[in-house]
């Protein structure tokens, strides 16, 4: 496959909602779109980065910025050399760059997603899905009050969703866990995600959740204290889940065999695309790790990927692929409905979603074409 030009796109699609976690509050979902054409076909890629290095190191314009700068010339001279690509060249011609794996994510799925259409191939079908259809949970952000987070509950699970995420902080995390728990019942798939906002010094805390039967407690420390972490297993007995810790398969490995966690959100952007993703499911199958797909308020091009990867057989829990009207009013792609609390698995060529040229134009703030 030849690639012969891609183009870097800048989007801002305002939320339903605010979506408040530990490190910010999201009024607008500010994103990256790379496309892909080659002489047959063209492909799409989705950059989740933040607007602001919060989450992980990068941020959307320095990902852009690296794209164009570094990953772009690096793929175009791999391309020339080889006289074509095929996406398990992209991330070898991308490794002389360090770290950046949600843009070198963003490019190499672009790249995948042209390569399967021109062989008429399914992200599902290609990934190993055994699935038509994928259990859907969601991600319930920090709220101003109680009521209103137990209003956003019940709202959720009237819709069908089969799995409730609450985003905690110190300060807020016992008490909303308490009552979502006292007005749904202990029948409620329920989770909790930190995203880093306690220390070790904080496992007493942490073990007054052990009470509400909950799923897992995700990525409660820095991401870079696995030790922290698996100490924190010992002394409690909700299931430690690891998110922004786990950037590979190796890393993975590491964490599982050091007891670090029994559960792991694999994430594709954050781990440098669905290649290392479906590994890390390997990784974790093998030593009988339940994965589940995290999410990062993607658009409908994300979301199909994401959805595709979570019918792999590894992945026994509900994740956080959440229909698109629970972040927007308006999908650029034709959206994913929930269905009995499920989400249907894309079966066409490639991603199985492609931007809606009026609704893209809609939100895109920059575009910019570069030749290979």
């Amino acid at each position: 496959m030849k690639p012969t030009e891609i183009e870097l796109r800048r989007v801002a699609i305002p939320l339903v909602a605010p979506f408040r976690t530990s490190f910010g509050t999201q009024h607008t979902r500010e994103l990256g779109l790379v496309r892909v054409r080659t002489e047959q076909s063209e492909g799409w890629g989705e950059l989740v980065t933040m607007t602001a290095p919060v989450y992980s190191s990068e941020y959307t314009d320095g990902a852009l910025a690296v794209l164009r700068d570094h990953l772009i010339p690096m793929l175009a001279r791999a391309a020339a050399d080889k006289g074509g690509l095929d996406p398990w060249a992209v991330a070898p011609a991308l490794a002389p760059v360090k770290g950046h794996r949600m843009a070198k994510a963003a490019l190499e799925t672009a790249v995948l997603d042209a390569w399967l259409r021109e062989r008429s191939l399914s992200m599902a079908q290609w990934l190993g899905a055994t699935r038509d259809k994928v259990a859907a949970g969601v991600s319930v952000g920090i709220m101003d009050s109680v009521p209103q987070l137990l209003d956003a509950v019940g709202g959720y699970l009237a819709e069908g969703y089969l799995r409730i995420k609450l985003k905690i902080e110190p300060g807020w995390d016992l008490e909303p866990v308490a009552a979502v728990r006292e007005r749904f019942g202990d029948d409620v798939l329920l989770q909790v995600d930190a995203n880093t906002a306690y220390t070790l010094a904080d496992a007493p805390l942490l073990a007054r959740l052990d009470p509400f039967d909950l799923l897992l407690i995700e990525q409660p420390l820095e991401e870079e204290d696995i030790r922290g972490h698996a100490e924190l297993a010992r002394r409690i007995k909700t299931p430690v889940c690891l998110d922004e810790s786990i950037v590979s398969a190796r890393s993975a490995a590491d964490a599982i065999a050091l007891g670090a966690c029994a559960v792991v959100n694999i994430k594709p952007g954050r781990v440098g695309g669905y290649l290392e993703a479906r590994r890390i499911h390997d990784v974790c199958a093998a030593h009988a790790v339940p994965v589940w797909c995290g999410g990062m308020l993607e658009t409908g091009l994300g979301r199909a990927a994401n959805v595709a990867l979570a019918a792999l057989p590894g992945f026994t829990l509900p994740g956080d692929t959440s229909a698109s009207d629970r972040y927007y009013r308006t999908d650029i792609t034709e959206p994913f409905v929930l269905k009995d609390g499920h989400l249907d698995v894309p079966h066409e060529p490639g991603l199985g979603r492609t931007p809606i040229p009026e609704l893209l134009a809609a939100v895109t703030e920059t575009s910019e074409w570069i030749t290979l």
